[in-house]
């Protein structure tokens, strides 16, 4: 098996050796692990692309390369220029630091790495890891997904629903943010959405006058509804969410067409 790894928190990122280790044990003997990650942090950059620059490629030793752009652009890299002509079997996206669980799932590169990856016909999951009292102070942070991910990820390839007409399925996966013998197991849930919101800004006024506006994130542990991810995650479950790119909202569809008539 030939899979291809990014990230949003860039090449150095301990979440990509991490997602490397659990890549190289899913390929298998034989397999082939080819890294093309952004040379510098990219998070929250969601699906974006360097449509309107160059992207610098730099290969830095034998099938890992740092792109200058993001986590899309690494995957559009890694898909038609790095591996050749044959696509990868697999994207696997993270493991980021940090959860993208509910609304953070629209602002994530992690998750816009796996979109693409998706919209080139690759089978794609974007994983991440949850944070929280319970594995801050751990020797590694990313304990659950470290030990729980490469068994995740062939269960998935095994059992997973793929393919579709139309837009395919990518997987969303959130690893809770305990330690990794903690882990309950693994829920298939919805996208959550935290009655804390989205991002908010912080202004700042530095010596020069002029105003700067930080953004800020809300408090992320908190629950986002029953049977959704981020609720699962506190409570010690990993969460699989099954996505697609399309985001109309289908159920509003025939009643709208009907009030506009």
């Amino acid at each position: 098996m030939r899979i291809l790894i990014t990230n949003d928190d860039g090449i150095n990122a301990p979440g990509l050796e991490v997602l490397h280790t659990i890549a190289t044990e899913v390929a298998g003997d034989g397999g082939e692990v080819w890294t093309v990650a952004p040379a510098f942090e990219k998070s929250g950059v969601a699906h974006c692309i360097n449509y309107a620059h160059p992207t610098m490629l730099v290969e830095l030793r034998e099938r890992r390369f740092a792109a200058e752009g993001s986590p899309a652009d690494c995957v559009l890299a890694g898909v038609h220029e790095v591996m050749g002509l044959a696509k990868p079997d697999l994207i696997l996206s993270g493991v980021n630091k940090g959860n993208n669980s509910a609304e953070n799932t629209v602002y994530s590169g992690t998750i816009g790495a796996a979109m693409e990856g998706a919209l080139q016909g690759v089978k794609s999951i974007a994983m991440s890891q949850y944070f929280g009292p319970a594995n801050a102070k751990l020797k590694n942070q990313f304990e659950a997904s470290a030990q729980h991910g490469a068994a995740l990820v062939k269960n998935l390839l095994e059992n997973g629903i793929w393919g579709g007409d139309g837009y395919q399925t990518f997987y969303n996966v959130n690893f809770p943010p305990v330690a990794g013998a903690d882990v309950k197991g693994t829920r298939v849930v919805r996208q959550g959405l935290r009655p804390t919101g989205g991002m908010g800004v912080q202004s700042h006024m530095p010596p020069n006058g002029r105003k700067y506006l930080w953004i800020k994130g809300n408090p992320q542990n908190v629950c986002s509804g029953k049977n959704s991810d981020a609720s699962v995650n506190i409570d010690g479950w990993i969460s699989v969410t099954p996505m697609r790119c399309d985001l109309t909202a289908h159920d509003l569809l025939d009643d709208l067409e009907s009030r506009l008539a």
